[in-house]
């Protein structure tokens, strides 16, 4: 049950994220992208098996069984990409306030639509 929750949220992600990519909008494209991103690192994450209480790290290096404990490096790598993305949206917003502040307008091609 919990897989195809997982696997739920993360098509909403996927899905919200590419809807608002395709807005005219730059805030919207900016929203889109960090859906995206939180899908993909969502995605990462479950590669590492979605077991509930197993330990991260090797508790008796004698006996070793992957199968009893989690992937650490899925988890690393979603830090570093949750880090990566913050940084991303930052640049992306500081771009969006000077693009907005030259055009004054906050469209993509930096045209009002004619109505």
């Amino acid at each position: 049950m919990i897989e195809l929750i997982f696997a739920l949220a993360v098509g909403i992600l996927t899905a919200s994220g590419v809807w608002l990519l395709l807005r005219p909008r730059t805030f919207q494209v900016i929203i889109g992208l960090s859906l995206l991103s939180y899908a993909v690192n969502l995605f990462i994450f479950g590669m590492g098996r979605l077991r509930i209480g197993s330990p991260p790290v090797l508790q008796n290096p004698e006996v070793v069984d992957p199968a009893l404990y989690t992937d650490p490096l899925p988890q690393a790598l979603v830090l570093t990409a949750i880090v990566i993305s913050f940084a991303m949206t930052a640049l992306f917003l500081v771009v969006l306030l000077a693009s907005r502040g030259l055009t004054g307008t906050d469209h993509v091609d930096g045209r009002e639509d004619a109505q």
